[in-house]
This record gives structure tokens, C-alpha cells and sequence, in this order.
């Protein structure tokens, strides 16, 4: 009586477990990517397509530069009463009041009276920072937020972990590109849509770790020296 001859070889055995890991590898890919998709969608429906004014006043407002138009919209919620004061934070360091009621000739008596400028912040987690230092001088419990439409979510994040105790009430800005045509129809804006998610991750992630005691990105100083000069709302978001 003859046994069974085996013929598998040592070739044989080692690919099935290369095989096996590949349809890990691929199967986690996948999930990755399904999760991926679904979190921008998420994301997506975050943003707003028309500009809706406060439903309410605040003690303060605050407009995050880096988008067009953000600064002159935040000035017209401070010109209806819709706060007391206006921080605009993420000034160019070397840049003056001067430089900024050039471009926004209608506000003169508000710029004089009643907006303060911050040149420290250089992104929008020293943005928070700023605004919280702000809102704990002048005792503000409720502040509008100004900033662009896709930069809201991210901001909004960095804000309420900067100022849990603070009421904040969005103000999205929408630019004329996304009044003008779909996003899925523009490369310009999709690239931008798609960075802005990745960095909402990145902020939502830290943020989480933070409120459980892991700081993974201990906030650090500000750069002393100044970059090249920009124009006064010119600072990245």
C-alpha cells in the first residue's frame, strides 16, 4: 500500500501567505478608501453655498484672513451691529491699519474705533490661539466667525478647542469661483476642497488625542522673524 505523495513544495507554501497578506493589504486599502470617500462627503455637506447673515449678535467678531473678500464681510457684520469689535487675525506683521482701509474705504470710523489687529498668527491653530487671548481681555462669551466656507469646519475645530467655553457662530464667506460653477467641475477648486479635508482630518485627530490627554503637536512659538512683506490679509489658511 503506496501513502499519498504530497506535493507541495516549499515554493508553494510560502506563496500562500504572501497571498494572504495581499488580499489583506488590498481589503484594507478598500475600507480605507470607502472611509476616506464617505468622511469628504461628510465633509462637503459642512459647507455652505450661499452667505447667510448671524442669526444673532455676539460680544465679538473675528475674521481669519487668507481668503478674498473675508475681511469686507466681516466689516459689514461690525458696521450692522452684529458686534462690538472685530478682530482680524492673521495680519502680516508688517503691514498697518493704513494698509487695510486702502482697501476698504467705507469703514474708516470702524477701523479707527473699533478693530484690532493680530500680526502673531501664521495658520489657523495660532489664529485660535490669538482670538482666545482676545476674547479673555475684553470678557467676549459669543463670537461671530468669519472665514471662508471650506476653511469654516477646520476652523471651527481649532476654535472650540481653544475656547470651549465660548459661544461661536459661523459666517461662512462664498467666493465667486463656487458661486460660478460646481466644484467637481473646477481641478483648482477640487485640489483645494481635497487639502482642506485632509488638514480637518489632521486638526479633528489631534484634537481628539488632545482631549484625552495625548498631545501629539505641542503648540510652539511664533517665528520671530518676519517673512516678506504681503499685503495685509494675505496670511495662508
Amino acid at each position: 500500500m503506496s501513502l499519498p505523495h504530497d506535493d507541495s513544495t516549499p515554493k508553494t507554501r510560502a506563496a500562500r501567505p504572501r497571498g494572504w497578506l495581499r488580499v489583506a493589504v488590498v481589503g484594507t486599502m478598500a475600507i480605507l478608501f470607502v472611509c476616506a470617500a464617505v468622511g469628504f462627503i461628510g465633509f462637503l455637506s459642512q459647507l455652505r453655498g450661499v452667505e447667510i447673515k448671524p442669526a444673532r449678535n455676539a460680544d465679538g467678531i473675528v475674521v481669519l484672513t487668507g481668503g478674498s473678500s473675508r475681511v469686507s464681510d466681516a466689516m459689514q457684520l461690525l458696521a450692522g451691529g452684529y458686534g462690538k469689535r472685530l478682530l482680524i487675525s492673521g495680519v502680516h506683521p508688517t503691514n498697518a491699519v493704513s494698509d487695510i482701509s486702502r482697501s476698504l474705504p467705507d469703514n474708516q470710523s470702524l477701523l479707527g474705533c473699533c478693530v484690532d489687529l493680530d500680526r502673531s498668527a501664521v495658520n489657523t491653530r495660532s489664529n485660535a490661539s490669538e482670538t482666545r487671548r482676545w476674547a479673555r481681555e475684553r470678557g467676549f462669551r459669543s463670537l461671530i466667525v468669519v472665514t471662508s466656507n471650506y476653511h469654516m469646519p477646520r476652523a471651527i475645530v481649532e476654535l472650540s478647542h481653544a475656547m470651549p467655553d465660548v459661544t461661536l457662530i459661523p459666517f461662512a464667506v462664498v467666493g465667486d469661483r463656487w458661486r460660478e460653477e460646481p466644484w467637481w467641475t473646477s481641478g483648482t477648486t477640487l485640489r483645494l476642497l481635497l487639502s482642506e479635508y485632509a488638514k480637518y482630518v489632521a486638526v479633528e485627530v489631534r484634537v481628539r488625542l488632545a482631549d484625552i490627554g495625548i498631545e501629539v503637536m505641542p503648540e510652539t512659538s511664533d517665528p520671530t522673524t518676519p517673512p516678506p512683506r504681503r499685503p495685509a490679509t494675505a496670511q495662508a489658511n
